[in-house]
This record gives C-alpha cells, sequence and structure tokens, in this order.
C-alpha cells in the first residue's frame, strides 16, 4: 500500500483506459452473477458463513448483479466527469475534476458479506483507489471468491488486497501504512475508535436505529403488518436498516395492525432460517434488555420474549423469538428511559408504541432526540401526515406511502444516513463519488497579453 501514489492508479489524466476497462469488468461479472449456476454457488457460499435463508441470501446477490450491470460500458468513467468555468480573462479556464484518494480500506460487516462489500469495492477500485480490503473473519470466504471471479472477469490481482484478519491487524495496518481513507460498515463504537485513531480519514456507514411511523389513514393492514414483520425481524433482525421502532397511530391498533403482527412473527422458525441464529448478542443479552424494557411503567409485551425451543445454538449466540414491547410514548421520552428505548439490539426485536392526533410533536421529538439516521418509513398516503413528518426528520433513506419500508439497500437508489458529515453512501454514482473521490480543480492559464 505504501508504493500506492496519492494520484491513485489512474485519475482523469493518468492511465484513463482503466475506467473502461473496469467498465468491462464490471459488465462481465454482473453477467457472471446472473448465471443460474454462479448464482446459487455464491447463495451456498453466503449461507454457509451467515445464518441467512436462501430468499435472503440470493436477494443479496441478485442486487450486487444489478449494480455490476448498472456501471457496464461508459458508466464508470462517467463518474469521473469533469466540468469546466470560463476563467477571468483570454487563456485561462477552470476545471473540476473527481481524483482518487489513492491507497484506501474497506472494513465490511458479516451480515451482507457479499452486497455491502462489493458495492463499496467496486466503487472504490472505479474511481481510481488501490483498496485493501477486510471483510468480517466470519465470512471472508464470500469476497474470496468474488476476488477469483473478478480475476476471471479480467481483473488484475494487484488491483485488490484481501486481509482476512481480526480487528486490531486491520487496525495496526490502517494506522502504520500511507491509507488515506478507510471506509467503515459496522457498529458506532468501531467506527469511533477508528475516527480517533484516524484524525478523521473514515466514512462510516454505522448502526441504525431505524424508524416507522404509520399515519392516520388506515388501509391495507394485511399487507403494512407483513412489510412490518419483514422489516423487523427478516435475517433475524441482523440488518443496519431493520425496523427498530414502530410508531403507530391509534388508529392501526384498533384495527387489529398489533395482531397480525404477532401471526405473522409466530410462522417464523429455524427450519427455514427465517428465525436464526444471532451473531453479535447472546440469549442472555437479549432477555436482560427485553426485561429491562418491561420495567418501564405500562411497557408490556406483545409477543416473544423467550428463548428457542428444541435448539443447538451455542450460548455464545443469541437464539430468541421475534419480540416485540410496547412502551407509552410518554414514558419512553421521560429522559430516564429514553436511551435505553432507542437501544439498538442487532437481533430480532423491536419497541412498539401508539400516538394520538394531538401527540405527532412527540413523535417528531422523538425522531429528533435519537442519535442515529439512516433508513426510515413514514406508512401513509396523506400528503399533509407526510410532508409534516419528512421536514422535520433527517434519516438518509426514507421510504414514504402506503408501502414504505426501512429495510431495502438495493442498487436504483442511495442507501446511507444524512446529517451526519462522516456519513457514507452506497450503491450510486452519488454515492460513489462522494465517498470514494475528492474534488480537484484545475486552472489552466496559458496566454499572457502583449503589452501586460
Amino acid at each position: 500500500m505504501n508504493r500506492v501514489p496519492k494520484s491513485g492508479v489512474h485519475n482523469p489524466l493518468k492511465n484513463v483506459e482503466r475506467y473502461l476497462k473496469f467498465g468491462e469488468i464490471s459488465r462481465k461479472a454482473g453477467e457472471a452473477l446472473s448465471d443460474p449456476i454462479i448464482s446459487e454457488f455464491f447463495i451456498q457460499t453466503i449461507q454457509k458463513t451467515v445464518p441467512k435463508s436462501h430468499a435472503q441470501a440470493a436477494g443479496e446477490v441478485k442486487v450486487t448483479a444489478d449494480f455490476l450491470k448498472n456501471f457496464g460500458g461508459d458508466n464508470v468513467r462517467f463518474l469521473a466527469r469533469s466540468f469546466g468555468v470560463p476563467g477571468d480573462h483570454y487563456g485561462q479556464f477552470s476545471n473540476g475534476h473527481r481524483w482518487p484518494y489513492g491507497p484506501v480500506a474497506i472494513i465490511a460487516p458479516f451480515n451482507f458479506p457479499l452486497e455491502i462489500p462489493v458495492l463499496q469495492l467496486m466503487g472504490a477500485l472505479f474511481m481510481g483507489n488501490k483498496p485493501v480490503l477486510k471483510p468480517a473473519e466470519k465470512c471472508a470466504l464470500v469476497m474470496e471468491q468474488f476476488l477469483h471471479l473478478l480475476h476471471d472477469c479480467g481483473m488484475d490481482t494487484n488491483d485488490v488486497d484481501l486481509l482476512n484478519c481480526q480487528g486490531p491487524v486491520a487496525e495496526k495496518l490502517i494506522l502504520k501504512s500511507n491509507i488515506r481513507l478507510t471506509q467503515f460498515t459496522g457498529s458506532s463504537r468501531v467506527a469511533d475508535i477508528l475516527l480517533e485513531k484516524t484524525k478523521g480519514k473514515v466514512k462510516i456507514e454505522d448502526a441504525g436505529f431505524d424508524w416507522k411511523i404509520l399515519g392516520p389513514d388506515v388501509d391495507d393492514v394485511e399487507y403494512v403488518a407483513w412489510q412490518c414483520d419483514q422489516d423487523a425481524y427478516a435475517c433475524s433482525g441482523q440488518k443496519c436498516s431493520a425496523e427498530s421502532i414502530l410508531f403507530a397511530h391509534e388508529n392501526w391498533e384498533k384495527a387489529g395492525l398489533f395482531d397480525k403482527m404477532k401471526e405473522n412473527a409466530s410462522t417464523r422458525s429455524l427450519d427455514d432460517l427465517s428465525v436464526a441464529p444471532v451473531l453479535t448478542h447472546t440469549t442472555k443479552d437479549f432477555l436482560d434488555h427485553t426485561f429491562r424494557l418491561l420495567e418501564i411503567p405500562g411497557a408490556k409485551l406483545m409477543f416473544g420474549g423467550k428463548e428457542l425451543d428444541n435448539h443447538n445454538i451455542p450460548e455464545v449466540y443469541g437464539a430468541v423469538e421475534p419480540t416485540a414491547v410496547f412502551v407509552p410514548l410518554k414514558e419512553m421520552l421521560k429522559d430516564e428511559h429514553f436511551d435505553v428505548c432507542t437501544t439498538e439490539i442487532f437481533a430480532p426485536f423491536q419497541v412498539v408504541t401508539t400516538f394520538a392526533d394531538d401527540e405527532m410533536s412527540l413523535v417528531i421529538e422523538a425522531c429528533e432526540r435519537m442519535s442515529n439516521h439512516l433508513t426510515a418509513a413514514v406508512v401513509s398516503n396523506d400528503v399533509e401526515f407526510q410532508t409534516a413528518i419528512l421536514a422535520n426528520t433527517v434519516n438518509g433513506t426514507t421510504y414514504a406511502g402506503r408501502r414504505a419500508r426501512t429495510t431495502g439497500a438495493p442498487q436504483n437508489h442511495w442507501f446511507g444516513p444524512a446529517g451526519d458529515a462522516r456519513g457514507a453512501g452506497i450503491g450510486t454514482p452519488e454515492a460513489i463519488k462522494m465517498v470514494w473521490s475528492c474534488h480537484r480543480e484545475i486552472i489552466m492559464d496559458t496566454v499572457v497579453p502583449s503589452g501586460w
């Protein structure tokens, strides 16, 4: 990494043929991942390292393939499009360029072992950087196999370094080498450590305590209940975009939404991995948090709150039923309760509350006081209600409308936090340019006038 120049492996003035080369590599890799045999290979590779259902793993492979196909042809060099502005006098012209950082690092999480590292890795490569990739050590196999695929599609073996190690080793590499930018996806605790030790040279996509608000206009109750179940409990809640807290207008409770949510959660099973081991919390941690919430006045267990029956999951992991705890809104907002109510549990868990027409300001207050602003959903077709919530919140990826969800990191729109200068996006041209390049202005001034 120390041999990589600050000007990158390619940039708008150097080795420009590499933009086209990576467009072709991306096209070929996208086609390969769309092949049923290769797709199934990666689905099973994901399932061997992360407890996901076949459907969830297949969705991850499809999104990755679609992303790669999006950047085929000329679309990589379009990322580096420059702009020009006329100067002050004859012979002067300024040009703004997207410039790489050179040596960079990517630290990827376990929960999306293909999609997240691939989208960030390719963005780094497209813009001219030389990345070292550190996937989560539990699932490094997935990216090792994907790098073999990229080599088969034409990528040079020197373009990416794979580092399969634990955190302290990666930290030492980042601090002892001339790595100029680290992109980190993972916990807020680790993100804060990296930011301090690198003096801020990190772009982060960290924890997401993600809210969903159901407006007063009730309709499509079966669908909304299904989407709530998917958002909170798919992948056993081990998504940074998982539904962590649900604010439901009291009309939804009257319409029987909570009963339908309970019914949907009860159909999840270890047999098809619609319930799966929790990798970052033990069963005891999970139940202790649940019981702490139940100590709040008016709180009640809606469903779950128990260890799974008849399992052989090791104690170091969590084995818990999908769980929802109801906490009254006004109690939640009290200083002594708010932090515990808004603590992200990377597991099949959510807090639920209700609000009346005259309590919408309390919902907005709760959203304002939260620390992480990744995804959100405003489930309402009431334009006035939608606008009031959207105008007073900040989450970077927010769905609005009856079909709104919190989970969803496809290749067709920005995914990332907002309201944080350190925030990193993923998947779109805007995200790639923002994370993996900086602005460089070159001012041409070539003509010295006679009689100056």
